[in-house]
């Protein structure tokens, strides 16, 4: 007691400022003892939680492989396969143990087919995970309800179309992403009808990923592409184009070039390439007949595509582009002279004065 006393006394006598710093440097340091603690008992919790889920997982693992392989069919559930749903059932009121039970599914669906796929389908509906994916469509977080939808997709659920359709123009594109995945997964070419009236942008991504399903169903009859090609939303043209050159659409051509004047540059852009793929010659004297106001990268695309096309009547019309200021249309050009008029080409090289046409010919390798 003497000495805290004194300890008292000292501290009363110091100066406010040195009074000011012991203080905040015993306030510090019981902060720093606050967070190592909570460090630590983070990490012990983190662990311990990990543990927790690596065993559950094992555990429901376990049991659905032997649900599975307990089942003669899939229309009949013996006692034994009851058991494990009424398990399951217990277990998914849990939220922890449900997330778990869905990423076991979800593992074991990716990695069989057939009949099993079908039992794990079946599943999601019997053990009651079918209601919590539902449930998840009603919440006001947008993270929720995408979350529902892809559950729905990859247990596919057929029979929610109608409340999948609510979110199709989602304020959230992460929510219109998975709608979109749902409709093509389950319903293949003609889950593209929600392009019919769809107002919102289909991002890259997605079209990316909605073409490589739709390529795992190459024994669908693909529907008229007709209407999209003519939408006003640029992202439903562009994703139209698409399906134009992957399933050879050659009876919307007409459209095509109507397209090659279409007021989005890359709509254009990607025109012109899908012409030259399908060899359209028409394509020429649309795209020739007002070159100069065109943009570089669609005059780069013409030129590209030219290769395949070219015919006699376009010399003056390459000769005219070797001129050109843009130097990859100026190369286009000269590698255009050297594979069908290489006599024009050697006239050209000799009267050559740019350093840039002298790199072009070295590269090319003209002689």
């Amino acid at each position: 007691m003497f000495n805290n006393q004194n300890i008292l006394e000292y501290f009363n006598q110091l100066p406010t400022l040195l009074k000011i710093v012991w203080i905040g440097s015993v306030v510090l340091f019981i902060l720093i003892l606050f967070f190592l603690f909570y460090l630590y008992y983070l990490r012990t919790y983190l662990r311990s939680k990990e543990l927790i889920s690596k065993n559950l997982f094992t555990q429901y693992e376990n049991d659905l492989i032997t649900y599975l392989y307990l089942g003669e069919n899939t229309s009949q559930i013996n006692s034994e396969q009851q058991t494990i749903i009424d398990k399951m059932k217990v277990s998914i009121q849990n939220t922890f143990k449900r997330t778990i039970l869905i990423s076991v599914l979800s593992k074991l669906k990716s990695d069989i087919s057939g009949e099993m796929a079908l039992a794990i389908n079946q599943l999601f509906i019997k053990t009651g995970l079918l209601n919590y994916a539902l449930k998840k469509l009603e919440s006001k977080k947008w993270n929720q309800i995408a979350l529902g939808i892809k559950e729905l997709t990859q247990f596919e659920i057929t029979n929610v179309y109608n409340e999948i359709s609510k979110f199709q123009n989602y304020p959230k594109q992460e929510v219109r992403n998975q709608v979109q995945l749902y409709y093509v997964s389950l319903f293949h070419f003609k889950g593209l009808e929600f392009l019919d009236n769809l107002k919102t942008p289909i991002s890259e991504w997605n079209q990316i990923q909605l073409l490589e399903i739709l390529q795992k169903f190459d024994d669908q009859e693909i529907t008229d592409i007709s209407p999209w090609l003519k939408s006003e939303n640029d992202s439903v043209v562009l994703f139209a184009l698409k399906l134009a050159k992957i399933y050879n659409q050659f009876q919307v051509i007409e459209i095509l070039l109507q397209l090659l004047n279409h007021k989005n540059k890359e709509i254009r852009v990607s025109a012109i390439e899908i012409l030259g793929y399908f060899q359209v010659k028409e394509t020429k004297e649309i795209v020739k007949s007002n070159f100069l106001d065109r943009s570089s990268e669609e005059k780069i695309t013409f030129f590209k595509i030219l290769q395949d096309i070219v015919t006699a009547d376009d010399e003056a019309f390459i000769i005219e582009n070797t001129l050109n200021p843009n130097f990859q249309i100026r190369f286009l050009a000269f590698q255009l002279l050297k594979k069908n008029h290489i006599e024009k080409l050697h006239e050209l090289k000799q009267n050559a004065t740019e350093f840039d046409n002298s790199r072009i010919f070295n590269f090319l390798e003209v002689v």
